[in-house]
């Protein structure tokens, strides 16, 4: 017993937890809850209307004579204060353990696989030891990532596609015929679409010969990102002819990333005018509400892996040029959280990419959605890994 706790590394499992909890609690949580009323607000613009811009302090609740409005930034709170306040109903009609086990089984897979994310660089705390802070963990900077696993991509294929379960479980368990349509519409949208998006990231892969995310967002901070190889090798013949598989993998990639989080134009499972409000018609307050959390983690995670896999992680563009590159080992702390907070940067860039094209575009008919999966994305994704292997082949090394 006694060597078995010797040999338990206890400053491994403490950064390990205070990833977790930052990464978790303090990024993606709070992304979402932002997500929700950056849509709000986006849309609003799109439709020329005002949006929630009132939400602020409530002064006039303790005495004071006006709110501060903050532009509404409040909001988040006030939803997530609703939600909790609000009457936990359970229909009677409803088969009950599935019913409460499926908003959880939709929200813990897209959590999860946050995990092998590098969300920046490596964090240099070895200053602690001024301030009297002793230990060999400080010795070491610590690399920003909760699970550095050879075989990150497919660790997130495969807790991901555990969601489809959830939806699934909420439709049947709901005991109603729109929930029931919703949950066999979005069973069959995430399995065509699936195939697309895990072909579309095998070219990339063969180019890098690895599935580590870290050591592929490092490749690129040197190198130039997978769409912008601009600096480092710079763009060489090979390169310039491996973008276009690389282009066409990114496209296949975005537009399966909408199908597989539900997101318009490919919101059919919840189709408004047809099921009411789809899989989550019966659910109501906190649960509801995870389905919510649910699919905006998975828009923030998914968002997070394309911009590792093709726009550098990370990396600062052309960071290697000016002296803001990483460096293993010698990377001061102040670069590392510049890295943290450009890979947020480029996610939120992402995820108002994602809010502009659901309130631009019209949402499809159920059989162009299918059409498009089966006869044109698995198609157009097969022959893409069949021409870069073909290319790698050609290319000289």
């Amino acid at each position: 017993m006694g060597s078995f706790l010797d040999s338990i590394n206890l400053a491994f499992i403490i950064a390990a937890a205070v990833k977790i909890v930052f990464f978790s609690f303090m990024v993606i949580l709070p992304m979402v809850a932002y997500s929700v009323y950056a849509e709000r607000r986006v849309s609003a613009i799109i439709q020329d209307r005002v949006g929630p811009n009132r939400t602020g302090i409530p002064l006039t609740l303790f005495g004071g004579k006006k709110d501060i409005p903050l532009a509404g930034l409040i909001q988040p709170l006030a939803d997530g204060l609703k939600f909790f306040l609000k009457e936990d109903f359970t229909p009677a009609h409803v088969k009950k353990f599935y019913y409460w086990l499926a908003p959880a089984l939709v929200m813990v897979p897209a959590m999860m696989t946050a995990a092998v994310v590098p969300f920046g660089s490596e964090l240099d705390l070895s200053w602690l030891a001024k301030f009297g802070v002793e230990g060999a963990w400080l010795q070491k900077p610590i690399k920003l990532v909760i699970a550095d696993l050879n075989v990150g991509p497919l660790y997130i294929f495969a807790i991901a596609s555990l969601g489809v379960y959830g939806i699934v479980l909420a439709g049947w368990s709901s005991n109603s015929k729109y929930p029931f349509l919703g949950g066999v519409r979005s069973t069959s949208q995430m399995i065509s679409y699936e195939i697309a998006l895990g072909l579309s990231i095998i070219p990339v892969l063969m180019i890098f010969g690895d599935l580590n995310l870290s050591k592929i967002a490092q490749y690129q901070d040197k190198n130039g990102w997978l769409l912008l190889p601009l600096w480092g090798e710079g763009l060489t013949f090979k390169r310039l002819v491996l973008w276009i598989p690389v282009f066409i993998s990114f496209i296949i990639f975005v537009v399966a990333m909408f199908a597989e989080t539900n997101r318009a134009p490919f919101d059919l499972p919840e189709c408004e005018t047809e099921l009411v409000a789809g899989y989550h018609t019966e659910y109501s307050s906190m649960k509801f509400a995870l389905f919510f959390m649910g699919e905006y983690a998975a828009m923030i995670i998914g968002s997070g892996l394309a911009v590792t896999l093709f726009l550098g992680g990370w990396s600062i563009p052309w960071g290697s040029q000016i002296g803001l590159g990483y460096v293993e080992g010698a990377t001061p702390i102040w670069l590392g959280l510049l890295h943290i907070g450009c890979f947020l940067a480029k996610v939120v860039c992402f995820i108002i990419f994602f809010i502009w094209v659901r309130w631009t575009l019209p949402r499809f008919r159920y059989d162009q959605l299918m059409k498009l999966g089966w006869l044109v994305m698995f198609e157009l994704a097969l022959a893409n890994v069949i021409l870069t292997a073909a290319l790698i082949v050609w290319l000289p090394n």
